[in-house]
């Protein structure tokens, strides 16, 4: 295991944003681009909302691929969790996971690829006083935050 101190917790030393997507914007290339604009090199984030189409991933060791698991009807995004760091490419690099609930009450999670709002997504954005590197590991064939 592999840990790192944050440093001051204070929350006055940190940035924290609301941010609430429209219907039609693509959830992923938003928040990238907030990260982007707002140069966000580590946070967390956490989304309630829902989706007209979404894509999902699971991740295959072997491939060192994402296996993409396409939804391609309304959904509620019932959880959103995930990370913002700086990628070996020195742009935000977005990770995180959703839990998307339908109609008839079941429930699919994954690694999120991509997803269309409809009618909105609400995210909170918590910067942490220090960034993170995420780097890619070639023996795995994905990036991780590098301590």
């Amino acid at each position: 295991m592999k840990n790192k101190e944050l440093g001051d917790t204070n929350p006055w030393s940190e940035r924290n944003w609301v941010l609430v997507l429209d219907k039609g914007e693509e959830a992923f290339e938003a928040i990238t681009r907030f990260a982007e604009e707002k140069q966000i090199s580590g946070a967390s984030l956490t989304a309630i909302g829902a989706f007209s189409t979404a894509t999902l991933g699971f991740f295959d060791f072997k491939t060192k691929t994402y296996k993409e698991i396409s939804v391609d009807q309304q959904t509620e995004v019932l959880s959103a969790i995930g990370d913002l760091a700086t990628g070996d490419d020195g742009k935000a690099s977005l990770h995180m996971h959703v839990v998307l609930g339908f109609e008839d009450g079941s429930t699919k999670g994954r690694h999120f690829i991509k997803g269309t709002v409809h009618p909105t997504l609400e995210i909170i954005v918590r910067e942490s006083a220090v960034g993170f590197r995420r780097r890619k590991h070639e023996n795995l064939g994905i990036a991780l935050i590098d301590l």
